[in-house]
């Protein structure tokens, strides 16, 4: 990858988060794995000039998120949100839009929780 190469890894809220059931271990753990190898990964790729960064987004409207859940289920997880409701996968598509920019050139190593306040 050449100089101005942008790497944008994916994580979760949950890996924030203090609601985490004990289903979500493994999940978690590996996206705490990912986020561990953005920060070391941009230390080394910094130095050419390549920004890696990491979004984390919160509960989002894709097909994958909202297949089998109830009405009910999707507004409790809307409630979790301080913006009561469930991100649009748009925004999450502008937050990686932006890490891919050059209006990120200042930014590496960090996850950017795309998330509402969620976490």
């Amino acid at each position: 990858m050449s100089a101005g190469g942008r790497i944008v890894f994916f994580s979760t809220t949950l890996a924030a988060a203090s609601t985490v059931t004990p289903n979500y271990l493994a999940y978690c753990a590996s996206k705490g794995a990912v986020e561990q190898l953005t920060r070391v990964m941009s230390k080394d790729l910094a130095r050419k000039g390549i920004m890696v960064n990491c979004v984390a987004p919160g509960p989002t409207a894709t097909d994958l998120f909202m297949k089998g859940k109830s009405e009910q289920l999707l507004k409790m997880i809307a409630g979790f949100n301080p913006q009561g409701r469930i991100g649009k996968p748009e925004e999450i598509a502008e937050t990686v839009a932006f890490l891919s920019s050059s209006a990120a050139s200042w930014v590496t190593g960090q996850v950017l929780r795309a998330n509402g306040g969620m976490a």
